[in-house]
């Protein structure tokens, strides 16, 4: 990526593409600091849409992300061995298509394996011409790489989705492992790339793309390859904190305005993950949560971000994983209609990130692609335990500060509960088989020996 190719798009510029207005329907959300839930169960009109200029989709600027669905105990059903909550999460699919919900995200990964199936079980109790589905093919494992071994992850998807073709397909967590040597190995070796190719020739796939995580050779290697491959739609993470400081947060990231202008500059559609930073940008410290609230009190924390990613005029959907009814309501209110950032508004959520910046928090999205450890360790429960502290301002630095006995108790405590002593960072051995499979590119055992050395100060100097 050379400096002198970004296409760097102004605020005035940006604004202009997107079609301001400043007309919108208003936004009405809760005012707790996690901010995804609510006593007004209604949108506030009809969804926004934006036109797939590849094949004239009328796609719902919300995209349901199927990462997440619920299991039987109410939680995430990534978390541990639990069952997904067939019941529920067929309740949210008829309540986000009623609403204008039309585009649903998943993956032969999510759920450990059994999103697909969830969701094929929900989506075909509706119209087919009702809903989009977009999967992936998610072939990390070496043991995945032969060309019989991916072509059957394709066809069972279609089978777990009970569908004969895939709206829109992706290459899964291009530029992750070992950049082009894997890339090559996943789908240029064993010719896969090219049999996607003829599958959206004869029409079972109706737009090829990729999701990009990792290596930026990558990326621009693909884009390079543009007028033979012909993407359809081009998957990244944009937010307003990796907009501009995705690179400063962890060097083998690479911002997401470089990111979506290389797309918008070869009119590819694009796709938004994690435009809440996996709940970062819903979870804010208490300064950042106060600044948005005196901005617009009405207005959720997270639809600050949701309004960010979708004001982008490239932008074909934006990716949530709702786990919950109200995640959902939330969302709705959010896109139905979108009410697009004014030049001021985009100007105020910069300024915001970069006093974000000051907060030293772990880029753990909380995907759980490092896990399961081999050790039992709870990865991103650790992190996401250290990141919730330090936004909350319950980091002891110095046992000279006027609420270090406080911080340091609600820290031990904290990490007790959150994460069983057995699956604590001192468990870590260091061998590093975590750290290959993480979209964010973390250190994780470096990250964990940090954490582990911190916690046993605070024992050691609770005892005094």
């Amino acid at each position: 990526m050379k400096e002198k190719n970004k296409q760097n798009i102004s605020r005035r510029s940006f604004l202009k593409l997107a079609g301001y207005t400043g007309a919108a329907t208003g936004l009405a959300a809760c005012s707790d600091k996690n901010d995804r839930s609510s006593t007004d169960n209604h949108a506030t009109g009809e969804m926004t849409y934006r036109i797939n200029s590849s094949t004239g989709d009328k796609v719902s600027i919300l995209g349901f992300g199927c990462m997440r669905w619920p299991s039987i105990n109410g939680r995430s059903a990534r978390e541990g061995n639990e069952e997904i909550d067939q019941e529920m999460v067929n309740n949210l699919v008829d309540y986000a298509i009623e609403h204008g919900v039309n585009y649903f995200d998943t993956s032969p990964a999510y759920c450990r394996g059994a999103s697909e199936h969830a969701t094929g079980i929900a989506l075909s109790r509706h119209p087919r011409d009702k809903y989009f589905i977009a999967t992936k093919l998610s072939n990390f494992s070496p043991n995945t790489w032969s060309r019989e071994a991916s072509i059957a992850m394709y066809h069972n998807s279609l089978k777990e989705l009970q569908t004969d073709y895939i709206d829109y397909m992706l290459l899964h967590g291009i530029g992750m492992g070992n950049g082009m040597d894997e890339f090559n190995a996943r789908y240029i070796d064993n010719g896969i790339l090219e049999y996607l190719l003829e599958e959206r020739q004869a029409g079972r796939i109706r737009n090829l793309g990729f999701s990009y995580h990792g290596d930026i050779k990558v990326f621009d290697y693909l884009l390079s390859r543009h007028d033979d491959y012909k993407w359809d739609f081009v998957q990244i993470q944009l937010n307003y904190l990796d907009w501009k400081y995705a690179k400063q947060i962890n060097p083998r990231n690479t911002d997401a305005e470089y990111l979506y202008n290389e797309l918008a500059k070869r009119d590819i559609p694009v796709v938004i993950m994690e435009p809440l930073l996996g709940g970062r940008l819903s979870n804010v410290p208490d300064n950042i949560v106060a600044r948005l609230k005196q901005r617009e009190p009405e207005q959720s924390i997270a639809s600050w971000a949701f309004r960010f990613a979708g004001s982008f005029p490239k932008v074909l959907t934006v990716l949530s994983g709702m786990t919950r009814m109200d995640h959902l309501l939330d969302n709705l209110r959010t896109y139905s209609p979108l009410k697009p950032l004014t030049e001021e508004e985009f100007a105020f959520l910069q300024q915001t990130a970069t006093m974000m910046m000051q907060f030293n928090t772990i880029p753990c999205n909380d995907c759980k692609y490092c896990m399961p450890c081999p050790y039992g360790i709870d990865i991103p429960a650790i992190l996401l335990h250290y990141n919730k502290c330090l936004n909350e301002g319950n980091i002891p630095t110095s046992s000279q500060d006027e609420n270090y006995r406080k911080a340091r108790r609600e820290y031990l405590i904290g990490y007790d509960r959150s994460v069983p002593r057995l699956r604590q960072a001192s468990h870590c051995i260091g061998c590093n088989q975590c750290s290959p499979h993480c979209p964010q590119r973390i250190n994780i055992p470096d990250e964990l020996h940090r954490i582990d050395k911190f916690v046993e100060q605070l024992k050691q100097e609770q005892k005094f």
